[in-house]
């Protein structure tokens, strides 16, 4: 079993990523199946619903910064 709590490279990011995974989760409308069932209930579509649009999410980000440093 791979451990992937390693994969985050500054421990400090930790709880700013969970908190963009729960915010996602309610753009996708996901928070009141995760709030009763809790996260191990999404299914594997959701999961990469969830997980693809953090990383559209976070290029855009990354992009947007490149092409204007000032903001």
């Amino acid at each position: 079993k791979i451990n992937r709590q390693k994969a985050i490279v500054n421990p400090l990011a930790r709880q700013a990523l969970d908190r963009f995974k729960y915010e996602v989760a309610g753009e996708l409308g996901l928070m009141d199946k995760i709030n009763t069932r809790g996260w191990g209930e999404l299914t594997t579509r959701e999961v990469g619903k969830i997980g693809g649009t953090m990383v559209k999410k976070m290029i855009k980000k990354v992009e947007d910064e490149m092409v204007n440093p000032d903001r």
